[in-house]
């Protein structure tokens, strides 16, 4: 189905199955910086560099959240816009 062919139901799930695509990679993100943090952190501190890789986990732990914020706003407009079972 070609883009100018969809509902705004259609473009509206394909947003959100994208979002949760996003948002999969960005708690992926998250959990391999912290476990490397976790690992260097002494390292990080010696070498000044902690508060830096403080503040990109802090960031993409915000950008995961705002995705889950997203999700569940579209996840609800597309409740409103589906259409209603086909009657037999």
């Amino acid at each position: 189905m070609s883009a100018d062919t969809k509902t705004p139901f259609e473009h509206v799930n394909d947003v959100v199955a994208q979002l949760k695509e996003m948002r999969h990679y960005a708690k992926n993100n998250v959990e391999t910086l912290t476990a490397q943090w976790l690992l260097f952190d002494g390292e990080l501190k010696k070498l000044k560099q902690a508060a830096s890789t403080e503040t990109l986990m802090t960031r993409q732990s915000e950008l995961h959240d705002a995705l889950n914020e997203q999700i569940a706003i579209l996840e609800e407009l597309a409740t409103t816009l589906q259409p209603p079972p086909e009657q037999p």
